[in-house]
């Protein structure tokens, strides 16, 4: 999304400076007797409502739980083709519309880290207490896994078994290039409450997958975000800074996926943060040839979907996919005339 609103960002003129705007917790309401599960909706620390969807396998008590979290701009259907599949197979699946996204509070202003986590730990909560039994997953997608290894990385981890990350958002500060970053900090302290569209030349030349039926979905959806704001953007690029920095610091069992042709996170800043991140014994990570950015809904979908129905069983189970690791991919793929040419 970063790249899609930047440049047109730097021709919009000047205004006032100010700092990045950042959603501040809710004022509880009167009576607020703390967080639960309504019909539809988590009610958070603050006593914000953040609207879930639930696949569940029904009357049957779910053998394993994921907790979904979406990516930038998106909210809670982006798990519609996941969740049906998981639940077929006993798995069952909360997402829950992030807030500043789709119909949670806030809606196209940035939550913060710290608010982002928080929201995340309590719904975790919530969902343990729900399903004692289960095993209690945390599945994000791009921004969703940034959030997620934020959360599984804090002094305060969410109280869940495992974490999935879906080519989780990497590309921060550090991995930007000077004029990037200048002309995005600019951007979000001159011009940040202004909310621009991709320009078409990022429409037309930057895929997030490979289904176009999906993608026409998310273009039609009233709930997707389509114009988004430069201090929004200024956010997200710190939250990926810090999932950057912080991914070899997460202590759960983790599955990093990742697919060869990702052109939203590509794969310099992946190979930065899992060069950083060491090789820690939870980490395990799984490169798909044929992979985009939305792994969830990609042609290939159900190859993920059954991948990480695997590790929901067992963390150490071998993927039924065969996926390798996503460094040997990368590098693989450095020296192929199909990576060189896939765009």
């Amino acid at each position: 999304m970063i790249r899609r609103t930047l440049l047109t960002g730097l021709m919009l003129g000047l205004g006032a400076c100010a700092s990045p705007y950042v959603q501040s917790p809710l004022a509880p309401p009167p009576g607020f007797t703390g967080p639960r599960i309504e019909p539809g909706a988590f009610v958070v620390q603050d006593g914000a409502r953040l609207p879930f969807r639930l696949w569940s396998p029904g009357s049957t008590e779910p053998r394993a739980v994921v907790i979904a979290l979406h990516g930038m701009n998106d909210h809670a259907s982006a798990w519609r083709l996941a969740g049906p599949w998981w639940a077929e197979r006993g798995i069952a699946t909360y997402a829950y519309d992030q807030r500043g996204f789709g119909g949670a509070p806030g809606r196209g202003t940035w939550a913060g880290e710290a608010l982002l986590v928080e929201d995340l730990r309590t719904v975790v909560a919530l969902v343990r207490a729900r399903h004692p039994t289960a095993r209690i997953a945390v599945a994000g997608e791009s921004m969703g896994g940034a959030v997620a290894i934020c959360a599984f990385a804090s002094d305060r981890p969410p109280v869940a078994d495992q974490a999935i990350l879906l080519a989780p958002a990497v590309w921060g500060w550090s991995s930007q290039n000077v004029a990037n970053r200048a002309s995005l900090w600019a951007a979000a302290r001159i011009l940040g409450s202004r909310a621009v569209e991709a320009p078409d030349w990022a429409v037309r030349d930057i895929r997030a997958a490979d289904n176009l039926a999906e993608l026409v979905a998310n273009g039609t959806d009233p709930l997707f975000i389509r114009a988004t704001r430069f201090d929004t953007l200024s956010g997200l690029v710190d939250l990926m800074e810090s999932a950057a920095r912080q991914l070899g610091q997460v202590r759960v069992p983790t599955m990093l996926m990742y697919g060869a042709h990702d052109q939203i996170i590509e794969p310099g800043p992946m190979r930065r943060a899992l060069v950083q991140a060491g090789d820690p014994p939870n980490l395990r990570t799984a490169w798909y040839p044929d992979g985009w950015h939305l792994l969830n809904r990609d042609l290939q979908a159900e190859v993920v979907f059954r991948d990480a129905a695997a590790v929901l069983a067992n963390p150490a189970a071998i993927l039924p996919s065969g996926a390798g690791d996503v460094l040997a991919g990368l590098t693989l793929s450095r020296r192929s005339p199909r990576h060189l040419n896939r765009r």
